[in-house]
């Protein structure tokens, strides 16, 4: 007989998974013995979390669908925080959750878990196949959802439901719509009208702007107009753009935020920009994004169209004059390279062999393969990938911008190598991310997947340190004991180095990149390194010279002294 459990995966099959990560477990069982079955491969993690960011980090990078499992109680609840990155990342992923059979639902039955409730806020569908008779109907629509909606799905699948003969069903399937998007005529001539008037005019493009790159760069040409970009909009826009200023926010760069604060008007492609205070208060705002609901959430916007930027800036383009000044370009491009120049200070060895992260980065940027894909750690690595990794329009990186998680790196990696087996798949992760799931290691050996870890070893939970000081507080609680990573990850099965000087890191970085099995670096990184925002407040200059003085009358004067040292290097 067919069973339940068959159908859900022939369904998910047919809707493009080729990858399921997860925990066997008992109310799973009859999930696992039908994937193991068909052409989907089963991808076995050592805690459900790494599943989450796995999957996810499929998802995103190549647009299908990534699945994964787990069973009933404890095993479901592991893949929230993974999903939940997930989902903010807009990767379309569905959750297979097992669940107790029905007879003992609402019955405090030992792991009874309500999952429906727990995942409501993170999802874009989560609903339970109650009866055998909706399963085709069910799965159909929660992998149509994911895909849509760009989202995380969950389906609550109970074991007896999972084990039993299913009925005929119709023919549900996933259908793919690829409406193209644009403005009307007439909002397309307010775009342009008021592009036209402008007199300092710059452009800000979001993720909303992949696919959209020569798009950009022709509008940017056409109003000689400064190309601002988010940390999303890395991979999209800052390649072969010879109008880019670097990003804005918290982890930009100056030139960014000048751009933005000294234009007249903005125009927002495809971008989402939370922080309000990166935004300017006199100019000019124009808003084109493909979620109606997004016009002008972060900020109040003049004109705020829907529409795919690609097709948008098509039909837009021929409407805008070709402007001849580019004196506010030229002022951009000034600052850009200054900007630049600046971040280059520090991506150099540091004094007595100190190896400063930023110099970790552009290393093994210059050695990596040019299609190679980056994860980075929430905190600190995220900023030096975000700022040192260049862009080739071929390689991609995978951060945790809206979720903002610890941990992500790793398993993003595994992700990334299980979808992409042909390209370097690298993990720049923290020493405090890497140890929250430090197990999964194991995943990377046992499942044959080659990845290449790097750990920014300095001791300490860096970026929470800093924003403590910026707050005029002592650093504390964020003093990390950490193990010699290499020795671990050898243990585990990995090829592995630990690198302590600045003149060992180029010939260890180039070894680490040419293993061809799973490789990890653990490189110890100058502790004092601080991440510069665009613009620094004058309660940030208080808070800091409060948090020196306490330090200095605390006895940690070398403290002190460790972070001016690189401030003026």
């Amino acid at each position: 007989m067919t069973t339940v459990a068959e159908v859900i995966v022939k369904t998910l099959e047919a809707a493009g998974v080729r990858r399921c990560y997860g925990i066997p477990g008992d109310t799973l069982n009859h999930v696992t013995d039908a994937i193991r079955t068909s052409s989907i491969r089963w991808v076995h993690v050592r805690h459900e979390e790494a599943a989450g960011f796995a999957a996810g980090a499929e998802a995103m990078l190549t647009g299908e669908l990534a699945a994964c499992a787990g069973s009933c109680g404890p095993g479901g609840l592991h893949f929230i925080n993974g999903l939940f990155e997930s989902h903010r990342n807009r990767a379309p992923v569905v959750l297979i959750a097992s669940q107790i059979v029905r007879d003992e639902l609402g019955f405090d039955f030992p792991q009874e878990v309500d999952f429906k409730s727990v995942y409501a806020c993170c999802t874009v569908f989560c609903e339970e196949i109650r009866t055998p008779a909706q399963a085709r109907r069910m799965t159909a629509m929660a992998a149509q959802a994911a895909l849509a909606k760009r989202g995380v799905a969950v389906l609550i699948v109970p074991a007896d439901v999972s084990s039993a003969k299913a009925p005929a069903e119709p023919d549900f399937a996933v259908h793919r719509a690829q409406p193209v998007v644009r403005p009307s005529d007439a909002e397309l001539d307010s775009l342009a009208n008021a592009l036209n008037s402008g007199k300092k005019v710059a452009i800000y493009g979001g993720s909303g702007c992949e696919h959209a790159h020569d798009a950009v760069v022709a509008l940017a040409a056409r109003l000689r107009a400064p190309v601002a970009r988010t940390s999303r909009a890395k991979d999209f826009l800052e390649h072969d753009n010879p109008y880019d200023v670097g990003m804005t926010g918290i982890f930009g760069s100056e030139s960014g935020y000048h751009a933005l604060m000294a234009c007249d008007v903005l125009l927002l492609l495809g971008c989402d920009f939370a922080w309000r205070q990166f935004y300017p208060e006199k100019a000019t705002i124009l808003q084109v994004d493909l979620d109606g609901s997004h016009l002008g959430r972060r900020h109040p916007v003049d004109i705020g169209v829907i529409g795919d930027i690609a097709p948008t800036l098509e039909a837009l383009l021929p409407r805008i004059a070709q402007r001849e000044d580019g004196a506010f370009l030229d002022e951009c491009l000034k600052h850009h390279r200054k900007a630049k120049a600046e971040q280059a200070k520090h991506a150099t060895v540091g004094k007595g062999g100190a190896i400063h992260p930023q110099y970790l980065t552009e290393t093994i940027s210059r050695h990596a393969a040019p299609d190679a894909i980056f994860t980075a750690d929430g905190g600190s690595p995220m900023v030096w990938c975000l700022r040192h990794i260049a862009s080739t329009g071929r390689n991609r990186t995978v951060v945790s911008l809206s979720h903002g998680t610890m941990a992500n790196a790793m398993p993003q990696a595994l992700g990334a190598k299980a979808a992409f087996p042909d390209r370097q798949a690298i993990s720049l992760s923290g020493d405090g991310g890497i140890a929250m799931l430090l197990g999964d290691l194991l995943t990377a050996v046992q499942e044959k997947l080659p990845i290449k870890v790097v750990v920014y070893n300095n001791g300490a939970l860096d970026f929470v340190e800093i924003e403590q000081k910026v707050e005029g507080l002592l650093d504390a609680y964020t003093d990390l004991v950490n193990p010699d990573f290499a020795r671990v990850a050898e243990a585990i099965g990995f090829r592995a180095q630990r690198v302590e000087k600045a003149e060992d890191l180029d010939a260890a970085v180039q070894a680490w990149l040419a293993e061809p099995g799973p490789a990890l670096l653990d490189v110890v990184t100058d502790r004092f390194e601080l991440v510069m925002p665009p613009s620094v407040k004058p309660g940030q200059v208080a808070g800091m010279a409060l948090y020196s003085a306490k330090a200095v009358l605390g006895g940690r004067g070398g403290d002190v002294l460790g972070m001016v040292r690189n401030l003026l290097s």
